[in-house]
């Protein structure tokens, strides 16, 4: 038996939201019919998806997110600045809808 799952991420990913689609409405963790893939609605594309899943530790060293929310933290933590923030913008732009 090979070590991890026998199929690529991208195949795994559709399978655990197809999945989430066809659970009983009622049940916990059902994704409605209507309701956009997960990277659509974080507004991530599936290449920086990828690229973070295999880079993620050495591109972020501290405060992660959308760039708004990332200078919010800043703020209350009375930081100037945040490593990462290019970062931030360039991988993890949130649509402005999902910030609220």
């Amino acid at each position: 038996m090979p070590k991890g799952l026998p199929f690529q991420l991208g195949h795994y990913l559709e399978l655990v939201d197809w999945s989430g689609r066809h659970l009983d409405p009622r049940k916990r963790g059902t994704i409605a019919e209507n309701t956009p893939p997960i990277l659509e609605r974080l507004g991530i594309s599936p290449e920086h998806w990828l690229y973070l899943n295999r880079n993620f530790e050495s591109r972020f060293k501290g405060l992660v997110g959308s760039v708004e929310a990332v200078r919010k933290a800043c703020n209350l933590l009375n930081k100037r600045w945040a490593q990462g923030v290019h970062d931030c913008q360039k991988f993890l732009s949130y649509p402005s809808s999902q910030l609220n």
